[in-house]
């Protein structure tokens, strides 16, 4: 879905927006569109959120286990058992 956007910016970087996007062939709501849909990797993260970044892939890349048949609660209870009878 598309939607309109006011900005408010000087006129001469407008214009200098224009020309760079009309000499890509492209409109420049497309080439602000490209800008932010693409990573952008002049963009300086933080180390959080990097690691954030990275655990997030790895996460993705897990496959997904299944939930334990019982509880925490039931499971301890079971594993004390055995252990001290």
């Amino acid at each position: 879905m598309k939607t309109k956007l006011t900005l408010t910016i000087k006129k001469e970087v407008v214009e200098k927006a224009k020309r760079k996007a009309s000499s890509q062939g492209i409109s420049l709501s497309k080439m602000i569109e490209d800008i932010f849909e693409k990573e952008d990797p002049s963009v300086q993260y933080s180390e959080s959120q990097l690691a954030a970044k990275k655990l997030l892939e790895r996460l993705e890349e897990m496959e997904s286990t299944k939930a334990p048949l019982e509880s925490d609660k039931v499971a301890l209870t079971k594993y004390l058992k055995e252990k001290y009878g």
